[in-house]
């Protein structure tokens, strides 16, 4: 009772809502034309300053990353984020209590906070190949902070014990060696998922979402194609 009451409270809090469909931008077909990509960034965005070589590291990375092991490249994009960007929380960076910028816009600040990793996280590794199924952008509360954080996931298989890759640390740990961490829910583009004493419980097929469905909109404008999650 305690876990679904935190989850829509959470809920409500941050107005989510999970999209299918086009929860996926850009995957693994369709090109990311990053000239195209930073021609918009900047109109939309003004000047990207600095940004531009991050987002150009950005780039290199993905097209240089794809031939590893999963392993790898869980490696380095969730090395490449914790130091690309500086922890700052939205109220300071974006003037809003919650604020879920796109990679790009995380880039061109040099900055984001947790679920701005996490989301920048998931959208890389889906474009070096890593399945929906294996990714999960987790919500945790993080008990030494006493706050609400975000995580990204990875599963191995659908039982395996789930990798936690966090802003607060750099190492990638199973979830069983971060007991500081406790979940409450997961989502991605196949779904929403809860957490309670059964374990990870699909709840229905999650059609609200309202600040991915945003982010999602932001990126399209940015000139990433939406493509169906698979």
């Amino acid at each position: 009772m305690a876990i679904r009451w935190a989850v829509q409270l959470t809920l409500r809090r941050l107005g989510l809502a999970v999209v299918l469909g086009c929860l996926l931008l850009g995957g693994l077909h369709a090109d990311w034309d990053f000239s195209q990509i930073s021609r918009r960034a900047q109109s939309l965005y003004g000047p990207l300053g600095p940004g531009q070589g991050r987002i150009d590291a950005w780039q290199n990375l993905l097209a240089t990353q794809k031939q590893g092991s999963e392993a790898e490249r869980l490696k380095v994009v969730n090395q490449f984020f914790n130091q690309q960007l500086r922890y700052v929380e939205d109220i300071d960076l974006w003037r809003e209590v919650d604020y879920w910028a796109t990679p790009v816009q995380s880039l061109i600040k040099g900055a984001g906070d947790c679920e701005d990793y996490a989301i920048a996280k998931y959208f890389s590794l889906r474009r070096l190949g890593v399945p929906a199924e294996k990714l999960r952008i987790t919500y945790v509360k993080a008990l030494r902070q006493n706050r609400a954080h975000m995580v990204l996931t990875y599963y191995s298989s659908p039982e395996a014990m789930p990798l936690v890759l966090d802003s607060l640390i750099d190492a990638i740990k199973p979830a069983s060696q971060r007991p500081d961490l406790l979940p409450v829910y997961s989502f991605n583009g196949e779904g929403l998922w809860l957490t309670g004493a059964g374990g990870n419980k699909k709840v229905g097929d999650t059609k609200r979402l309202s600040r991915w469905q945003d982010l999602l909109k932001k990126m399209q404008a940015e000139g990433f194609p939406a493509e169906p999650a698979y």
